[in-house]
């Protein structure tokens, strides 16, 4: 014999049980006992709505197929194609900065990339390769995208809104539970400077580049030096007739990863001495074959680089030794690839402190700043005109192209009205501090997970197996929810409370707290850190 559970205390600070809305604090309306005619435990039926096929997204649909039974799975995706947003970033440079044997699932391993640090390319096909192989095209739904969430506290239910992209039309669909895979570098903007639309020559942004654009024998402008500004300058200066540079703010640009690991005398020195790489850091035929045939080899080589990985964390700790080292260490290799050029120092080498905006390998891009053929600008832009850029000065720098390589929305604030329990997430997050609990649950949103929401850890390394614990934390919520007849589930106030203490006071210890304009700070130089998790990978992984 079963009944319903209406105000159990889920572990991990989840409160379950419906909360009706309007009622007393301590009130809670109790539906009428019935005897469920089931075995105790017996799973009930849940229907999940998935928001994104990215890493994320196909990951979570791995899981919950191998750990749910008597569910079933829709996922929404905006895109043509899976692959997120390395299938939506294709300027040329683009790579991933973290090394590619790492930026895999643990549960498909790929001894073949071709670079220390994988292009774009590779990962979208690693990725269009694990949803073939897995059949998981059955569950998706490109060309949708989610317009709406509305929480009905009675029904115990998610209704939405969704539009097919393709025909224009919406429909309605209904949850138990919502997972957002959406993703955070994923929703890209202009940069808010008057007049942009003015601009009469071709007008980019580097995650929206269009197939056909030819920047050959052009004057071009890359306005931005984040990541992949710092990716695009030397990718495209061989071919360009001039290039115009705008840099806002200096940034620290590390040694090449294999270089600092070498110079560091870290655990991977010994084994990285061993490989066949060339200067260009290509993993030879040969070596691509050792990996394959050997598994012992390959299993030592990833299990190293993923040691060193986790060890970089000290780097960004205030004050210690590791990061005054590592500090001196990056303004001498700056500067000897600026060629001591006083007037590039001044505008690359930052005085904040390192690793307060994100560190990323460069590998020929300071050497492009020394170019001829470019010119770094740090003057202020006044507006756009139709022949170009107007700068503060009242200059006109005239241009073909203007290239924006100036990053995403990440505001945390959801796309799409989400209404729970308190209202529209949407207008919460507009006032006040996003706030969630462990990055993947919302106070006061029932049965809404998300997957590198706020204060995730995005830049701890590689995504993809912090994904798989997310997932594995997801899966067991829903699984308990189902074999305990939980009707609704989400974090406590309290619990969030506590992370939110923990973030406040732990991130004044390190360098993302700093002073300087961060994405990890929604954009702003000073204010809380709403995009990292308050402690490093190991810790997260084992919370």
């Amino acid at each position: 014999m079963t009944r319903r559970k209406v105000t159990l205390y889920a572990s991990n600070h989840f409160l379950a049980g419906p909360k009706v809305a309007n009622t007393k604090p301590n009130h809670i309306e109790r539906e009428p006992y019935t005897v469920v005619e089931q075995p105790l435990g017996t799973a009930k039926h849940v229907r999940i709505v998935g928001i994104g096929a990215g890493a994320s997204g196909l990951n979570m649909i791995r899981t919950l197929r191998r750990n749910l039974k008597n569910y079933e799975h829709v996922v929404y995706e905006k895109n043509s194609k899976v692959g997120g947003t390395w299938f939506e970033n294709r300027y040329p440079g683009c790579r991933c900065d973290v090394p590619s044997h790492n930026y895999q699932f643990s549960w498909r391993p790929n001894p073949e990339w071709s670079n220390f640090f994988s292009p774009a390319e590779e990962i979208e096909k690693y990725l269009d390769r694990i949803c073939e192989e897995e059949h998981m095209a059955d569950v998706i739904k490109t060309r949708h995208r989610v317009t709406g969430a509305w929480w009905d506290e009675s029904r115990g239910l998610w209704d939405l809104s969704v539009q097919n992209l393709e025909t224009g039309e919406g429909f309605r669909d209904h949850a138990n539970f919502i997972i957002d895979a959406s993703g955070i570098l994923n929703n890209w903007k202009w940069p808010d400077i008057p007049n942009l639309e003015s601009f009469q020559g071709e007008l980019i942004h580097t995650a929206n580049w269009p197939k056909d654009f030819d920047y050959a024998n052009k004057t071009v402008a890359v306005i931005g030096n984040g990541s992949s500004g710092i990716q695009v300058v030397p990718a495209i200066l061989p071919a360009v007739k001039r290039l115009y540079h705008f840099i806002r703010t200096p940034t620290w640009i590390l040694p090449p990863r294999i270089m600092a690991m070498m110079m560091m005398d870290t655990p991977a020195k010994s084994v990285l001495s061993q490989l066949g790489l060339d200067k260009k850091e290509n993993f030879s035929a040969a070596q691509i074959e050792k990996f394959k045939n050997d598994p012992d080899l390959y299993k030592k080589f990833v299990k190293t680089i993923e040691l060193d990985l986790n060890s970089a964390f000290a780097v960004l700790l205030n004050g210690g030794r590791v990061h005054q080292f590592a500090t001196a260490k990056v303004i001498e290799w700056m500067t000897a690839c600026l060629g001591g050029d006083e007037k590039l120092c001044k505008a690359l080498i930052p005085t904040y402190p390192l690793g307060c905006r994100r560190m990323t390998p460069a590998p020929g891009y300071l050497e492009a700043l020394r170019s001829p053929t470019t010119e770094v600008i740090t003057e202020g832009i006044a507006g756009i005109v139709k022949e170009g850029i107007q700068l503060e000065s009242g200059e006109i720098i005239k241009l073909d192209a203007i290239i924006c390589a100036t990053g995403f929305d990440t505001s945390f604030t959801p796309r799409f009205p989400l209404v729970g329990r308190d209202g529209n997430v949407q207008d919460k997050f507009r006032r006040e501090t996003p706030r969630s609990y462990m990055s993947c649950a919302l106070s006061g949103v029932p049965n809404y997970f998300t997957i590198m929401g706020p204060n995730a850890p995005i830049g701890h390394g590689s995504v993809f197996t912090l994904t798989e614990h997310i997932a594995r934390y997801i899966t067991r919520a829903i699984h308990k929810c189902q074999v305990e007849g939980i009707k609704a589930l989400c974090p406590s106030d309290a619990a969030v409370a506590d992370f939110s203490e923990h973030i406040a006071a732990f991130m004044p210890r390190t360098s993302w707290a700093a002073s300087c304009s961060s994405w990890f700070k929604g954009g702003k130089a000073d204010g809380p850190v709403t995009a990292l998790h308050p402690g490093s990978r190991i810790h997260f992984s084992i919370c």
